[in-house]
């Protein structure tokens, strides 16, 4: 019998997926990953998504399963590999996604590593996506429910972990799972979806970054596309690229955040239609497949999360980098996001949007 060690939130979707592995006659193992206390954050102990109470409710939905149940301490890899690239990137000038970093650091690399130790062949999580062995290799595959495919923060994941991997979810919708986990008679089974980042649940950023680095991040010169100063900014890490709310600056025209220079400790503002682009460069670039194109190839391409793919040629390049041009210039091309590429339903891979683009 195969044995899978499955990731338990104490939500909705990792309690179907647990129960549906159970269910397929794999020997299970729930886990909760225990990423940081609320006082390392410095929050109030009230309910976050590594809270008591979520940690209760996934113990009670193992405990109605019927299979075995653990909390993990990984909260020092969750620091290192997801808290401090956070803070690294917004003091950069980037806008990072956390959600990629702890896919591919903590649910896609630590969690592995404890289920190799507890002789479990594959590790089983809530996600919607799709993996599907096309008679050569591993394919990542969008949701069924593309209202809620996960896909773009899946795209680190290597042959070797997608072989090892169930997404019991994948086929389902969430109207579905919410049916299925109601007639199981989880306790959970009206549990709200989770909506922010984890670790910042009122969604204050800056506030964040203050408390976890002791730092006050100066203000400086908002200025416009010809250098000429507009206004004072409060600290660059209160800005994202396309940010128009918060400016507190009057002008004739609505202006957003066009650039944000660290080193100058300067935010560049300008009009809606300086925002578009049609080049950008991805760094850290994973294919999938294991394979890096020969030549120019054509994909559709995301470069946010709820933004629906858009055709463009894409260009390896050197070092693990790709060039990609869009057919149509991109509204707030922000570097720190992803770039992922997709070919249909299937994800060919995916990298971080460099800093400092301003090709046009």
């Amino acid at each position: 019998m195969k044995k899978a060690l499955i990731a338990m939130s104490g939500g909705v979707d990792s309690s179907l997926a647990a129960k549906l592995t159970h269910d397929a006659g794999y020997d299970c193992i729930g886990c909760t990953m225990k990423l940081y206390d609320n006082e390392d954050i410095g929050i109030s102990r009230g309910h976050t998504c590594c809270s008591l109470d979520d940690i209760e409710d996934a113990r009670a939905v193992a405990f109605r399963i019927g299979i075995p149940y653990y909390v993990f301490n990984f909260k020092d890899g969750f620091r290192e590999n997801v808290i401090e690239r956070f803070i690294e990137a917004y003091e950069a000038g980037r806008t990072p996604n956390p959600c990629i970093d702890c896919n591919r650091y903590m649910k896609f690399e630590q969690l592995y590593h404890r289920a190799e130790i507890l002789g479990c062949s594959h590790v089983v999580t809530g996600h919607y996506a799709r993996i599907e062995w096309d008679g050569t290799k591993y394919q990542l595959k969008k949701a069924v429910d593309e209202t809620k495919d996960q896909s773009y923060v899946l795209y680190s994941l290597t042959q070797h972990q997608l072989a090892h991997t169930l997404f019991p979810l994948g086929n389902l919708r969430k109207t579905e799972v919410r049916h299925l986990v109601k007639i199981n008679g989880f306790l959970n089974a009206d549990k709200p979806d989770s909506q922010d980042i984890c670790f910042v649940p009122d969604g204050d950023y800056a506030a964040f970054l203050e408390r976890q680095t002791g730092k006050c991040y100066p203000c400086g010169s908002f200025i416009n596309e010809n250098g000429d100063v507009l206004g004072t900014h409060k600290g660059i890490v209160r800005y994202t690229i396309g940010q128009r709310k918060g400016l507190g600056i009057s002008a004739e025209h609505p202006l957003f955040v066009k650039k944000i220079c660290p080193k100058e400790n300067v935010v560049v503002l300008g009009p809606s239609d300086a925002l578009y682009r049609r080049i950008l460069t991805a760094e850290n670039f994973h294919w999938i497949s294991g394979d890096v194109p020969n030549g120019e190839i054509r994909a559709a391409v995301k470069i946010r999360y709820r933004q629906a793919e858009q055709p463009a040629r894409i260009i390896p390049l050197h070092d693990s980098k790709v060039r990609i041009i869009f057919d149509v210039p991109q509204r707030a091309i922000t570097p720190g996001q992803a770039a992922v590429l997709y070919d249909g339903d299937i994800v060919l891979g995916g990298g971080v949007i460099e800093s400092g683009v301003d090709e046009t």
